[in-house]
């Protein structure tokens, strides 16, 4: 029967991956515990898409969670912390997060930029239009508006 002191018995066997595992990540978790990591990565899951495009986490030390928001939405979140608390324990799994703290700096998200609305529906941009209009009309006139159309329908 195999018993934990065969491995030292054998030398050249092949260890677990179990075994290999905690040296590999104690310096990765040393700054930044397992919980804390898979919150930053899902936050958007765990707080809605709403609270995501407004809040980042940006750190879990000490059952402690910090996290940046503009002012305003720092004083509706301060409302909302026993849900918002709840929410996030609940997609970790287990009470992770105790206490919130709310620092006031701009959400780490991808700066929203508003994008002019076309004339009307369906209308493209001013410099493909020109292109357009140069061409002779025929079907390859039209089968380039018609896939001009289909690019810029949502923007």
């Amino acid at each position: 029967m195999a018993k934990d002191g065969d491995a030292r018995r054998f030398p050249g066997a092949p260890l677990a991956l179990s075994a290999l595992i905690p040296a590999v990540t104690r310096t990765a978790f040393r700054r930044r515990s397992p919980a804390g990591a898979a919150l930053m990565a899902d936050w958007p899951q765990a707080v809605g898409p709403a609270l995501a495009a407004v809040t980042a986490p940006l750190r879990l030390t000490a059952g402690t969670l910090t996290i940046a928001c503009s002012g305003p939405v720092a004083m509706e979140l301060q409302h909302l912390a026993p849900e918002l608390t709840a929410r996030i324990n609940g997609h970790l799994g287990r009470a992770v997060v105790e206490r919130l703290r709310f620092v006031q700096q701009a959400a780490s998200g991808a700066p929203h930029r508003a994008t002019p609305a076309p004339a009307r529906p369906g209308a493209l941009p001013k410099p493909v239009a020109e292109r357009l209009e140069a061409l002779p009309p025929g079907d390859l006139r039209e089968a380039l508006e018609k896939l001009g159309r289909g690019v810029y329908r949502n923007r």
